[in-house]
């Protein structure tokens, strides 16, 4: 995978290219970029498995399908794996998070619009592209191999077309590609070509970042252009030790190093958390840093208990539980703290994912007298259906995600500001069931993974204002990193907002609120 991002190589103070070592690289005739020597009926016939896979994983996020879940199934089933594996995903994420810059230098390469290319062929070049301007590939390699790709998967009539885009792409670097297309005018513009967001994302960050007190008037640029910067950097292999079934001794005794951001967490940096046994077996997962510091603060908030709840084990419930990774890490989380947890979901096939998840903690409740269930139902009807049964609740709120891009990037352009109406209406929702299921003195965690103000401060401004049986707490306090001491978070709380490009997590909204008695 590429180490230098849609940017490419460093360049010194003079101009020079430098390899990821720092070396001096010389510069490349025809704008940086080495011609072909072959004539296209030389060249590669059909394509390379890696490429391949990578356009077959492209058109099924065109039909619906989410990379980060169709890739491992594609590589899988064709046995591709170590460095193929990391190239063909390279190209999978690149071409999907960066076809917002590719796609103008395309229409100008090939001096037409868009839509005047079929979407098939469309994806052949963006793959292309990112392989021209955003890997390491030679460039006669890039050309030749995506030609190849073309006349296997689009015809042969298509192929002579993608040469000549390849071509005339392969002309110019990135950076006179960005002066070529990025528009002068306001920054949110130039970012959403150059970094390749819709430009409504681009100004919701903005907002977002005054808004959670992340920057200032004078420092929001700077701010923004590391933030959407981010976005398109591959996002780390965290692993989460599920307490009582893992450590993270065992983790790093597996090859990971321990996180230095949650105490429960590990950093893979290379090779298959599938090869690592405890994650195989379910005793640890795959999780973002940032959800284990969510999971966490819920379970460290003291709870008053009075009268003859005091006398029975705390009842815990994630209100949104699919597909089951907080609920994993809560699990671990209530049975050393001798508690019952719930997780409900709403979808009977997420149920199932929960179910799977949880088997692990399942099976130790059993043995330690503790329950951990899973059931199907509404979110919205909980709190009238068991109101006041529980002492912790979490609600991990279905969201856009827009602080998830870095791990699912397609979702920058499948979601539209539309989409906030209607999610709105539903975080509101749950959180006000959430707090009718909450016992006096109990405690509630609304998240979501988007810094969206409409999303975070506005849900829980909006609810808060409406009740008087409920109160605010400084979530800063309970947002504690692996060596104990609190994590720091810009703003002045007291919700919690990190962000990838500060924490190097995913941007993970958290609000602890109190049932008052």
């Amino acid at each position: 995978m590429s180490e230098q991002g849609p940017r490419g190589p460093r360049r010194d103070g003079d101009g020079g290219r430098r390899n990821a070592k720092g070396r001096q690289r010389p510069e490349r005739a025809h704008g940086g970029r080495e011609r072909s020597a072959q004539r296209p009926s030389e060249r590669n016939r059909g394509g390379d498995p890696q490429r391949l896979a990578a356009y077959t994983v492209l058109r099924a996020v065109a039909d619906g399908a989410y990379a980060n879940l169709e890739l491992p199934k594609v590589l899988r089933d064709r046995g591709i794996q170590g460095r193929d594996a990391a190239f063909t995903t390279e190209l999978v994420y690149g071409a999907v998070r960066m076809h917002g810059l590719y796609d103008p230098i395309i229409a100008v390469a090939a001096g037409r619009t868009l839509d005047k290319i079929d979407p098939n062929v469309l994806d052949t070049l963006r793959l292309g592209a990112h392989q021209l301007l955003g890997m390491r590939v030679p460039t006669h390699a890039a050309v030749d191999e995506t030609v190849g790709l073309a006349r296997k998967v689009n015809g042969a009539g298509a192929a002579g077309f993608v040469n000549a885009v390849m071509r005339r792409v392969s002309e110019r670097d990135l950076d006179a590609w960005l002066a070529e297309v990025v528009p002068s005018g306001e920054l949110s513009a130039q970012l959403a070509v150059e970094q390749s967001h819709p430009e409504w994302i681009v100004k919701a960050l903005r907002a977002a970042l005054l808004g959670h007190g992340a920057a200032t008037a004078a420092t929001v640029d700077a701010e923004l252009t590391a933030l959407v910067t981010s976005d398109n950097a591959p996002a780390k292999v965290s692993l989460v030790a599920r307490p009582g079934l893992a450590t993270v001794s065992e983790l790093v005794d597996a090859g990971a190093s321990a996180s230095p951001l949650s105490p429960v967490g590990a950093v893979l940096e290379g090779g298959d958390p599938g090869g690592i046994p405890a994650v195989r077996e379910g005793r640890a997962a795959v999780q973002d840093e940032g959800s284990q510091l969510v999971a966490l603060a819920l379970a460290a908030v003291p709870v008053a208990r009075t009268g003859a709840r005091s006398a029975n084990p705390e009842q815990w419930l994630d209100l949104c539980a699919g597909p089951g990774g907080k609920a994993g890490l809560l699990a671990g989380l209530a049975i050393e703290a001798g508690a019952d947890l719930t997780a409900n979901e709403v979808s009977e096939h997420r149920a199932d994912l929960v179910r799977q998840t949880l088997r692990p903690a399942i099976a130790r409740a059993r043995t330690e007298g503790r329950s951990v269930t899973v059931r199907t139902g509404d979110g919205r009807v909980v709190g009238e259906d068991d109101p006041g049964r529980y002492d912790r609740v979490l609600v991990d709120a279905p969201c856009t995600g827009l602080g998830a891009l870095r791990r699912r990037p397609e979702a920058r352009w499948r979601r539209t500001p539309a989409d906030l109406a209607d999610l709105g209406k539903l975080q509101r929702e749950l959180l006000a069931s959430a707090i009718d299921a909450t016992a006096d003195g109990g405690v509630i965690a609304y998240a979501t993974c988007s810094p969206h103000l409409a999303e975070t401060s506005f849900v829980v401004g909006d609810v808060t204002k409406r009740r008087t049986d409920v109160e605010l707490l400084d979530a800063r306090e309970f947002v504690r990193g692996a060596d104990g001491g609190q994590v720091v978070v810009p703003g002045t709380g007291p919700t919690v907002q990190l962000w990838p490009h500060v924490h190097g997590t995913d941007g993970m909204f958290l609000a602890l609120l109190r049932k008052k008695g």
